[in-house]
């Protein structure tokens, strides 16, 4: 998944006398609005969704892309789409629309769950209101303050000579493995989860931990922080909870891979090359 490019630029206040179109990112049951034609895929792009029929139960400004103003809004009911225009998962915007756009797509749908979700203080149950100057909803009876929600994930992939370690769960695909996954906890470092999960999930240790890179990953709100690391020592044991089968792979032998848009199949195609290669990592 590409990383949010400068044309994209992030702003609370929407303007005060905007009277151009802008794009619209709008979200019924967690689907998103596109507007399809045989030539191409689409955003919204008018000035209001009420030119096209529909009415919102929140909107939202994300700020400009391109140039373009951006709200998110949570339809009230998408009983009768405008002709030419369909819902689709989060998932399959990928290939659909401009990656960038689509990546735009996940934090504006992270944003309204956010802004649905904390209408009422969760202290004192007082309605909540938005601050104007920051993407915040505080409480005018309490104080307390919430931001949207960011959960830290770290994915591990583990190295010993030319081969990869590989995890499934139950609940994939059959066949498909991917890199080892898990939140962080509080008061851990990344460095801390990564040798925990490591040795929770599939029973080996590992060490000359390296930073690979990190992916926004809006289901729901996580931000996965992706590592490589050498094999340390100990037995593949899957846990049998989390991890059905975890194994070695040869790196010109791997097995069904998770989707292009996962960062873990990024590491684990770009790791699986240099090895390949016979370059060290």
């Amino acid at each position: 998944m590409k990383q949010m490019p400068d044309v994209y630029q992030p702003l609370v206040t929407p303007p005060a006398d905007r009277d151009e179109p802008a794009l619209w990112f709008a979200f019924h049951r967690g689907e998103v609005l596109i507007a399809q034609s045989e030539a191409e895929a689409r955003l919204p792009y008018c000035l209001d969704l009420s030119e096209l029929g529909l009415s919102s139960v929140r909107s939202l400004y994300l700020g400009t892309y391109g140039g373009k103003h951006c709200y998110v809004s949570e339809l009230e009911h998408a009983n009768e789409l405008p002709h030419g225009h369909e819902l689709h998962g989060l998932r399959a915007l990928f290939g659909m629309v401009d990656e960038t756009l689509a990546v735009l797509a996940g934090r504006a749908f992270q944003i309204m769950e956010w802004d649905r979700n904390h209408q009422y203080c969760s202290r004192c149950g007082t309605p909540t209101e938005a601050r104007g100057t920051e993407r915040a909803r505080a409480c005018p009876k309490c104080r307390y303050t919430v931001y949207p929600p960011i959960s830290p994930a770290i994915m591990i992939l583990v190295k010993r000579g030319r081969e990869l370690l590989l995890a499934r769960k139950k609940e994939w695909v059959n066949g498909r493995f991917s890199a080892l996954a898990g939140f962080v906890e509080p008061g851990e470092t990344l460095e801390d989860t990564v040798r925990r999960e490591t040795r929770e999930e599939v029973g080996v240790e590992i060490e000359n931990l390296r930073y690979f890179g990190s992916q926004p990953w809006p289901f729901p709100h996580s931000l996965m922080i992706a590592f490589t690391a050498d094999y340390a020592g100990g037995d593949v044991r899957p846990d049998g909870v989390e991890i059905e089968e975890a194994r070695w792979f040869d790196v010109e032998q791997l097995p069904r891979l998770p989707p292009g848009i996962s960062i873990s199949r990024r590491m684990i195609e770009a790791v699986s090359a240099r090895l390949a290669r016979g370059e060290t990592i």
